[in-house]
């Protein structure tokens, strides 16, 4: 360990925190963006709360309600949207004009229209990597982060997750996640699932989209497949997932070179952050968690010790909600 790099905080399974109790919108609309997309939002907590926007996973994902519980709602005002494609979002699973800076062209007009100066920006998986590129191309709207599960979206990070590394590990649902793809193009699964995510026929889409979706529902968690999430079997939740969380990939996530985000991590040092980070992670790795913090050694890091990737394992919630805590003070 660098002299310099401050050891990390470690979980407690002792007086674990749990989820703030449930909450409803206040608010919601569908907001235009000048183009084929309008952008689902809603508010929830305090109306003159201190202000956050909370990015959900994927890409390809939606909002859910588990996500409002991990702020108080006394205290905080919340907004969360379904990205482009995604969720109630129109039209649904469409890739057009979806990119990384159009996401954060869509959490800048939100913020606008919100009315909000300043807010504190939650994320977790591409979460944390659309925060990420979100605070250092707009710093001075960014009040702290909170990330969980950080994802630099490196070719070195897909490459594990979806050629070689996690395959090690879940044999057994690797072969369930080359079953829909000939040998002769295994060597690059990413675009060979994009070939088939991108076919004009709807059943090619839905036979991808399900093994894909249940490739990362069953390595998402060290619970095992019950913790697998219930929408990833919904066709259309699946299509939508697997079409824009490919998409993403096989782009490279739109950045201009590899390890951009690490390149660019001078531009948020002085911004407060929490970076939260399951042990046994087999999604997005704590690699790369050490290597944001590695770069921005300001940022509080909280290893949790039985946890994998999933934001509802007990570690992670505690985690998560102490650091929504912290954050009020910021």
């Amino acid at each position: 360990m660098e002299r310099n790099t401050p050891a990390p905080a470690v979980s407690s399974s002792l007086n674990r925190r749990g989820l703030f109790a449930e909450n409803d919108p206040f608010n919601y609309g569908w907001l235009p963006t000048g183009g084929p997309h309008e952008i689902f939002y809603e508010e929830c907590g305090k109306r003159d709360g201190k202000p956050c926007v909370i990015l959900h996973g994927g890409p390809g994902g939606a909002i859910n309600p588990t996500m409002r519980r991990f702020f108080d709602p006394r205290r905080w005002r919340m907004a969360l949207f379904d990205q482009r494609g995604c969720g109630r979002s129109r039209p649904n699973a469409s890739l057009e004009d979806n990119t990384t800076w159009s996401l954060i062209e869509d959490i800048e007009r939100l913020r606008v229209h919100l009315g909000v100066e300043k807010w504190t920006v939650f994320g977790g998986s591409w979460g944390s990597t659309l925060a990420l590129a979100y605070a250092i191309t707009h710093p001075e709207r960014v009040e702290g982060l909170i990330l969980r599960g950080v994802f630099l979206l490196t070719q070195r990070e897909l490459r594990w997750f979806y050629q070689e590394g996690a395959s090690m590990l879940f044999p057994d649902a690797w072969a369930k996640f080359c079953a829909p793809i000939p040998r002769e193009e295994r060597d690059d699964m990413v675009a060979a699932y994009h070939r088939r995510l991108t076919d004009p026929d709807r059943r090619v889409q839905a036979q991808a989209a399900a093994a894909w979706s249940q490739w990362e529902g069953d390595t998402i968690s060290i619970r095992g497949p019950e913790a697998r999430p219930s929408k990833f079997n919904e066709i259309d939740f699946a299509i939508a997932f697997a079409r824009i969380e490919c998409h993403f990939f096989a782009n490279q996530g739109f950045f201009p070179e590899d390890g951009w985000l690490l390149r660019n991590i001078s531009a948020i040092r002085k911004t407060p952050g929490w970076i939260v980070q399951g042990r046994f992670d087999v999604v997005t790795p704590m690699d790369a968690a050490w290597s944001l913090k590695t770069a921005w050694p300001e940022a509080r890091f909280n290893v949790v010790w039985d946890a994998g990737h999933a934001s509802t394992e007990p570690g992670i919630v505690d985690a998560l909600v102490r650091a929504t805590d912290q954050a009020l003070a910021v």
